[in-house]
């Protein structure tokens, strides 16, 4: 059994944990919070004899964690997974992990060092509905292209409308729609087609300095993918991949619960069996308890291999996007 501890008590964490536990390889061991009311009333919902702790160090100083999952603010994610790592702690960061390539490099060769793992909980490429994609899909001089998107209103897009500036879409915390919605569209890309020669993005700047919605271009050496996000209005089409003999239809990159193939050249419709979870966050949890109670197994050892080499990939193309959108982060200055 996984020890876990949280920080971060908000609905994502909750559902993280609610995952955690119906895979039945993790007990809630801890949580932090910046008070104490906030932490108990998180950890009062869940079985089990919960410690809790309102500063870090105390915290990191409880010896049985195993691990620890991270769904604080972006910003705060790097030097709170430092600290966890440096306790022997391994680290579940929820997405995007760290705001910089810098960041990211030096959390994996920590980990490295200090033999224990780092994951990032970008969840759509650990989905069963995801990977059957990726089974589905030719090889690359038989796609001719993507377009994906992932466009929801934030609520607290409404603060920023009243001059405020909440944390997700502020560039002192490493926010703004790229940083948020679009990682899952930035995995689903280097998932399924690998690393991308070129990227530009066209963002629409809100008046805190990050993006609230924008389009992406990834050029690859035969196609091109769009990749179309945003916080600050609503999508309602689906996400389309083009091959030479028709189009691959999905309501989403993440959560896929409808895929079907459009054969031009046979002229018929086919579905492919995808569901999702109704946690979505559990498939996720699941490969990572697997590497943690396996770390000797070649078989695990390979995946996470992939998935460490997968996230800092996606990091440098999300770096890479918003600085060619003129983005900066207080991130980028340390």
């Amino acid at each position: 059994m996984l020890n876990l501890g949280v920080i971060g008590t908000n609905w994502i964490s909750h559902q993280f944990v609610e995952a955690a536990l119906a895979t039945k390889k993790y007990e809630l061991t801890a949580v932090y919070s910046r008070t104490l009311a906030k932490a108990q009333e998180f950890g009062a919902k869940y079985p089990g004899d919960t410690e809790y702790a309102i500063d870090l160090d105390t915290f990191f100083a409880i010896e049985h964690i195993h691990v620890v999952y991270i769904a604080s603010p972006n910003a705060l994610h790097f030097e709170q997974a430092k600290k966890a790592i440096l306790a022997k702690k391994s680290v579940i960061v929820e997405k995007p992990a760290f705001s910089t390539p810098e960041e990211m490099a030096e959390i994996i060769e920590l980990a490295n060092q200090q033999r224990v793992f780092f994951f990032e909980a970008a969840r759509n490429v650990h989905e069963a509905s995801f990977k059957k994609v990726a089974d589905f899909l030719p090889a690359k001089d038989e796609i001719l292209g993507a377009n994906f998107t992932y466009m929801k209103y934030s609520s607290r897009y409404d603060l920023v409308l009243d001059g405020k500036e909440p944390n997700i879409f502020s560039p002192h915390f490493s926010g703004g729609a790229i940083m948020d919605l679009g990682v899952y569209l930035v995995y689903a890309a280097l998932a399924w087609f690998g690393m991308p020669d070129e990227v530009h993005y066209f963002a629409r700047k809100i008046p805190t300095g990050v993006d609230g919605l924008g389009t992406a271009v990834l050029r690859y050496d035969l196609f091109d993918v769009t990749l179309q996000t945003g916080k600050i209005s609503d999508a309602y089409q689906g996400s389309e991949i083009y091959l030479n003999n028709g189009t691959l239809v999905m309501d989403g990159v993440n959560a896929i619960q409808s895929a079907e193939y459009h054969d031009r050249a046979h002229k018929r419709i086919e579905g492919l069996p995808v569901t999702a979870q109704a946690n979505p966050m559990v498939e996720e949890a699941m490969d990572f308890a697997n590497v943690m109670e396996h770390p000797d197994d070649s078989k695990w050892g390979v995946l996470y291999e992939e998935w460490v080499e997968l996230a800092r990939n996606v990091n440098q193309v999300l770096t890479d996007l918003r600085k060619d959108a003129g983005i900066e982060f207080d991130a980028d200055r340390r």
